[in-house]
């Protein structure tokens, strides 16, 4: 496992509207652009790093209000702004061409990328994920946090119940108290439980875009691969049952006892799914 301090020695920031992005990037060839989930951050894609970078440029962020990057009380927290900010990257980075691998709340920024793209994204490649809103099955506690009484809700949140909710969405193999603790931290620090509802806007966003977003997905010119956690609750099984009836020709690696996170899970049939699907 990369620890935190590991994960930090090898990065970099940049301003982006007055708040400081936490950034990494590695590796060289082809553009990589790899986009994390809610609650978490970048180092998500730790354990799939080494893999990645051996073949790509591989490039990502924590997006504003997650992780190391700032996370502002006063700001207008949207798919839509994340999108301007992955677009600010890459401008940073001087990339014009690249690939994307996304997961969870990721999904809904590479879905507003694609509907975006003039000729950019070479390929895409997704994770667990609200792909389609009516096939996403939020736990309790996201839909507590993303109501009324979500403020309320977020003051009392825990380690503690932070990882039974965790540990609802993970698949057979036990998730590792360190990397727990990580997880934890990653969406606790600075502030972070305080804007877990204004973050969780995301699942209503996911049902006011649905017409530009799932168009984007089933009318992409680009390929497309879908990686799943099948026992994952809120986007296994029932994901890529959706997935299949709405994608022409649905490309779909489908991984039988993984839950929500796939890339942390299982890096290693992960980062060989998809490095197949971009050397395709």
């Amino acid at each position: 496992m990369t620890s935190l301090d590991e994960w930090r020695a090898g990065s970099d920031s940049f301003e982006w509207r007055g708040a400081s992005i936490f950034c990494r990037t590695a590796g060289t060839g082809e553009p990589l652009l790899l986009v994390h989930g809610f609650p978490t951050a970048s180092w998500d894609w730790a354990a799939v790093w080494p893999q990645l970078a051996a073949q790509h440029r591989v490039l990502a962020l924590d997006m504003i209000g997650f992780g190391l990057s700032a996370k502002p009380r006063r700001f207008d927290y949207s798919i839509m702004a994340q999108a301007d900010l992955f677009e600010a990257f890459l401008a940073r980075e001087r990339v014009t061409r690249y690939r994307v691998l996304a997961h969870d709340y990721g999904n809904s920024v590479a879905q507003e990328l694609l509907a975006r793209d003039r000729g950019a994204i070479v390929s895409v490649c997704f994770l667990n994920g609200g792909l389609f809103p009516e096939a996403h099955r939020a736990l309790p506690m996201q839909r507590l946090l993303a109501s009324p009484l979500g403020p309320l809700v977020a003051r009392f949140a825990s380690c503690k119940t932070f990882a039974a909710s965790m540990r609802r969405i993970w698949g057979t193999h036990p998730l590792p108290d360190a990397e727990l603790r990580t997880m934890w931290e990653l969406a606790s620090r600075d502030g972070g439980l305080a804007l877990m509802p204004k973050l969780l806007g995301y699942m209503a966003e996911r049902r006011r875009h649905r017409a530009r977003w799932v168009g984007a997905l089933v009318e992409a010119k680009v390929p497309r691969r879908l990686i799943d956690g099948l026992v994952d609750p809120v986007s296994g099984a029932y994901l890529v049952a959706r997935y299949r009836e709405l994608v022409r020709e649905p490309d779909v690696v489908e991984l039988p006892d993984v839950g929500h996170y796939p890339q942390v899970e299982a890096p290693d049939e992960v980062a060989a799914a998809a490095l197949a699907f971009f050397a395709g």
